[in-house]
């Protein structure tokens, strides 16, 4: 089963966040309602036929975007998810977490 979909070991249900602050997911949220209604202009401006040029400058945007989002969603899971696992877990847990998080930075540093 991919990590993304692991399911949690209290419950059997996916993993959920700890600790997230309801006002960065509120601005996580809005936005990924941003890079949706881009990603419609983009389309848009495919089935337009529009310079490539100005669709690519909109994909480069649209990227650097995402690139945000995960910031800030990293930046929570390093503060709150990680930092427990690491100080409160079992010496497994941390070793787990420390694969966890190697993975993530060679991921989201591409």
């Amino acid at each position: 089963m991919p990590k993304a979909l692991a399911r949690g070991p209290e419950t059997g249900g996916p993993r959920k966040a700890v600790g997230v602050d309801p006002v960065i997911r509120s601005s996580n949220m809005k936005r990924l309602r941003r890079i949706e209604g881009q990603v419609r202009g983009i389309e848009r401006m495919v089935a337009a036929d529009r310079y490539c040029a100005d669709i690519l400058v909109q994909i480069s945007s649209v990227q650097e975007a995402l690139r945000a989002v995960g910031r800030a969603l990293m930046r929570n899971h390093l503060r709150h998810c990680a930092a427990k696992a690491i100080r409160k877990g079992t010496r497994a847990e941390a070793e787990s977490m420390y694969d966890e998080l190697l993975s993530l930075i060679y991921t989201h540093a591409r």
